[in-house]
This record gives C-alpha cells, sequence and structure tokens, in this order.
C-alpha cells in the first residue's frame, strides 16, 4: 500500500486484477493503508498473498509482522515460508512445501537453493504440518488422503491453489525486495498457486447477472478501461484488461457504458514507457490504446453486435477541495482544458465550479494528491497555478413568520408606465426543503397571466440574501392578493414588486446566516474505541 492520496490507482487496480499481494512492513507490521488494501480487495473478492518484506531492516520480526495480521486484519494466515535470520543477520528464506532454503542472491542470479539450517528444522517441520492440513482442508479427497497418510508436494500444491482461490486463507511469504530475496519464490507462487483468467470463471453483465461472458478467446469481445493517461501531443493513452474474446487493432466497436461506437487504432502492451505494438489483445492480457474518443476510465468496450456491460470502477470520494486559478492571465481556457484532462487521468481529483461562491474548485483525496496533480499540470500543460482555502457556500433562511408584507411597483415616465402590487405571507419551511410558492389569489386580484412573474421576481431575489449575498433557502411565499392596472402592468412590473415584497419579508423576519454541516463516518480498531468515545 502506498499513499492514501493516491488510493485512486488502488481501486481502479484491484478492479481488474485476479489476485492481490499485499505488502507488510516486517518492522512495522499491518499499517493503516494495510487495512485499507484489504478492505477493496474484500469488496471485489480477491485472492490474497502476504509478501512481509524488509526482513533485512533494523527491528525486523517475522512473528510480530505475522500476529499483527492476524490480529488486525483478522485473516486466516497461513506461513509458506519462513526467514533465515532477520535483520543484519537475515540471509534467505525457507519454503516449507520444498522443505529447501534459498540464500540471498547475489545481484541479479536466482537464489542458490540450499539445505535447511540445522536451528529451522524443527520450526520448519511444524510449518509445514500446519500448512499440508491447511491445504487438506480445501478438498474433501485431500482431506481424506490426510488423514489416511501423508500428502505428496503436487497435492498439498493443489490445495493451496484450491485454498487461495477461494480466499480460504492468506499465504505469508518473507524476504527483501532491495535485494531480491524471496522475490523469485513469490513469483513463483504467483503463477502455480493463483487462479488464472481461466480459474476465474466467467464475468457477469453489471446490468443482468444472468448475462455472461467467458475466459475464452473465440466469445465475443468485453474489456474494461482501468486507467487513462493525458498527453498534450498525443492525446489520451487507455489501458484495458480483456475479459472475453479479442480486441482487433484497427476495428470498430461499442462503447456500451456511454452507448456510442468507438474507432479503434493502434493496440499495445506496455513495457514501462515502452509501447510494444500488436495485433490484437485476448482474453486475460492487459493492453493500451490511444486516442479514444469518447472513452473514460470505467467504460466497457464489447463487441457491436454482442452488446454487455462489465461493472465500472467505484471510486473513493474527495476528501479535500481547494479554489484554484491561473497565476497568469488569459490562462483561463488552459486551466480548464488541463483541468479536464487531469480529471479524466484521475477521476478521483474533481472540478466543480461552486454555485454559490462562483470558485473553480479542485477536490482529492489530500495535500499531496492536489499538488502532484498541479505539478503535472505545470509539465504537461504549461499551466501554472495557485489554490487557496475555498469560500465557505453559506446560506441564508429566516427564523419566523411574517404576514400581510406588501410589494408595490409604480412607475410613471410620461407614456405607458409600470404598475404591480403583491401582498404575500413569508413562512420558514425545515431544513432541506428549499422553497414553495403558493397561489391564493381569488377573485382575479392579479391576472393569472401575471402569477409566474411575481414567483420569477422572488425566486431571482432569493439568490442575493440580505446579512452577506449567500443564496436564501427553506422559505414558503403565499402570494394571496395583489392589484394590477389594465394598461401600465407587466411581467417586469409583478417581478420587481414580487422581489420588493420579498425583501422587505425576510427583513421582518428574522434572518439568519446557515453554515454547511458535513456527516463524517470515522473507522477506529475496536480496542481503541472507548478511549475515543470518552476523550
Amino acid at each position: 500500500p502506498g499513499a492514501e492520496d493516491f488510493y485512486g490507482d488502488l481501486y481502479s487496480v484491484l478492479r481488474i486484477v485476479d489476485a492481490v499481494v499485499v505488502v507488510v512492513d516486517a518492522t512495522t507490521g499491518v499499517e493503516g493503508g494495510t487495512e485499507k488494501v484489504w478492505e477493496v480487495a474484500d469488496k471485489y473478492g480477491l485472492p490474497r498473498l502476504i509478501f512481509i518484506n524488509k526482513m533485512d531492516k533494523e527491528n525486523a520480526s517475522f512473528e510480530n509482522a505475522l500476529a499483527s495480521i492476524e490480529d488486525i486484519l483478522e485473516t486466516r494466515a497461513v506461513p509458506i515460508q519462513l526467514p533465515i535470520g532477520e535483520e543484519e543477520n537475515f540471509a534467505g528464506v525457507v519454503d516449507v512445501i520444498q522443505m529447501a532454503a534459498y540464500l540471498q542472491p547475489d545481484g541479479n542470479k536466482r537464489a542458490a537453493k540450499a539445505e535447511i539450517p540445522g536451528e529451522l528444522e524443527s520450526q520448519a517441520e511444524e510449518t509445514r504440518e500446519a500448512l499440508v492440513e491447511v491445504a487438506a482442508e480445501s478438498d474433501d479427497e485431500l482431506i481424506e488422503k490426510f488423514f489416511e497418510g501423508e500428502l505428496t508436494d503436487e497435492e498439498i500444491q493443489n490445495g493451496l491453489q484450491l485454498g487461495i482461490s477461494e480466499s480460504q486463507f492468506a499465504p505469508v511469504l518473507c524476504g527483501a525486495a532491495l535485494s531480491n530475496t524471496g522475490v523469485q519464490q513469490l513469483m513463483d507462487i504467483l503463477v502455480n498457486g493463483c487462479p488464472s483468467p481461466v480459474d476465474v470463471g466467467a464475468v457477469k453483465s453489471a446490468e443482468n447477472e444472468e448475462e455472461t461472458r467467458e475466459p475464452l478467446s473465440d466469445a465475443p469481445m468485453s474489456a474494461v478501461v482501468f486507467k487513462t493517461i493525458a498527453d498534450p501531443f498525443s492525446g489520451q493513452l487507455s489501458f484495458f484488461r480483456v475479459y472475453s474474446g479479442t480486441l482487433q487493432a484497427d476495428t470498430q466497436v461499442s462503447n456500451s457504458t456511454r452507448g456510442q461506437t468507438e474507432r479503434l487504432g493502434k493496440t499495445t502492451f506496455m513495457n514501462g514507457k515502452n509501447a510494444i505494438s500488436t495485433p490484437q489483445v485476448e482474453a486475460g492480457d492487459i493492453g493500451a490504446l490511444t486516442k479514444l474518443a469518447a472513452t473514460q476510465t470505467g467504460d466497457t468496450l464489447c463487441d457491436r453486435d454482442a452488446s454487455i456491460q462489465l461493472a465500472g470502477i467505484d471510486f473513493p470520494n474527495s476528501v479535500l477541495s481547494y479554489a484554484i486559478r491561473p497565476t497568469r492571465e488569459g490562462d483561463d481556457e488552459k486551466l480548464m482544458t488541463a483541468l479536464t484532462r487531469m480529471s479524466e487521468e484521475d477521476p478521483v481529483f474533481r472540478i466543480e465550479r461552486n454555485e454559490v461562491t462562483k470558485q473553480l474548485l479542485v477536490s482529492g483525496l489530500g495535500d499531496q494528491h492536489i499538488t502532484v496533480n498541479r505539478e503535472r499540470m505545470a509539465d504537461k500543460f504549461g499551466v501554472e497555478t495557485a489554490v487557496e482555502p475555498p469560500k465557505v457556500p453559506y446560506r441564508e433562511t429566516i427564523r419566523r413568520r411574517v404576514q400581510s408584507v406588501q410589494g408595490r411597483h409604480k412607475k410613471q415616465s410620461g407614456g405607458r408606465g409600470q404598475f404591480g402590487d403583491v401582498s404575500i405571507n413569508m413562512s420558514p419551511l425545515a431544513r432541506g426543503e428549499g422553497f414553495e410558492f403558493v397561489n391564493n389569489i381569488v377573485g382575479g386580484a392579479i391576472p393569472r397571466n401575471y402569477i409566474p412573474a411575481v414567483e420569477k421576481g422572488i425566486r431571482e431575489r432569493m439568490g442575493r440574501g440580505l446579512l452577506a449575498g449567500f443564496p436564501l433557502v427553506d422559505i414558503q411565499i403565499d402570494l394571496f392578493d395583489g392589484k394590477y392596472h389594465p394598461v401600465d402592468s407587466s411581467d417586469m412590473a409583478f417581478q420587481i414588486a414580487g422581489s420588493m415584497a420579498f425583501a422587505t419579508a425576510v427583513e421582518q423576519a428574522d434572518p439568519g446566516l446557515l453554515e454547511p454541516i458535513m456527516n463524517v463516518t470515522i473507522t477506529v480498531p475496536e480496542q481503541f474505541m472507548g478511549n475515543i468515545i470518552g476523550d
């Protein structure tokens, strides 16, 4: 797990993988970020491996890290490796499936296989016995063989693979990534122990669970775009995973999420920054496309004659906002272009124009998240920006009822005059009910064709409160009387009269300022609940 500011990538990646390696620091054990990864992996039902890293660092402890995994993540963690030494004495790992040691590799070479050190033989035997029992529990046939005698290494491996794919437990490995120790063994268990796309099976439609696609190359094509990278020169680069069928370059497909046809260009496999051209990408593979016209992150691409919409990506809400502006005059349009492209690349980096304060706001998962995106806008699009805390979007309201308030607009200018006269009652509404306009005119005191003009004038005046100019909310207006002139009355005259009556009524109705209220959900470890509630 990385910094919380960049959890958007966590959600997009976990949406399209078949298994997860959760890395735990041997010096600290499970951290807050680890819990978040585990939570999202649970959401997608993904099998997990746990790799306890940094076994060569000061204060590294395999046992403490393992205990924190079992305690905090509340999972059945099953070691399939043991460390040979810890801290500066860390020299390699013991594989309890093969009952062999793998010593720290020299440079980029593979780890050397060796005998298990004598001081670890007993612990390795005990760990293997526990592992064999767990592997046997994953299958009825294996459990029978287990009670009858020993399981072969192949049977243990098969049991582990089944248990991993069904998330019955989480295998625990260890090593030191910087020195490449334990990494090859991790790769081996990924290949041999985790489910392949074929093992995972058919993917379901987001709209109809009975509609599925098999992970076969000759099935109808379906794919999900999980990442978009914006480039000011070459356009956007869209990363996708094919779930079924074969995605062909230079063809037309359907974007079923948006109901549009997409013309595909060149398809590539990405190796770092290097693009490797390929005529097609088959089920289970990940590829990239350039210059898609309508497709965004989370969209489904599929055959035009076999449409299906797969589940999109449920990104987290933004938690921090700033008002943003360009530092150079005349860069407003350039800024909007850059912000739009960056939000396409990073859906958690959101932009909006606040309707109350009129400020342009950017929102993200933290200061670092917003700062990094500003730096990328400067590098990619040449837009330097400044940010500041956003203005508070207050609202105004009234706190008591007033009756029989008149608004009268009369003007003579030598020709046709202007005349409108309205009488209203004003009442406060419950919080969140907005605005209610009630027409109780009887006897034609105001002709029906002028009633909408009265309401329009009141609504326009509601946008500018009397206290600080913020919009007024939660008010009921009862229009019950008025007067008109057969020649001088007009829509505009009654708009002005309505606005005047409203402003006068607000002055008398004890106006007040409303501050925004946010509902916050806080999750804390159970052992700290008492202290936090009592604080």
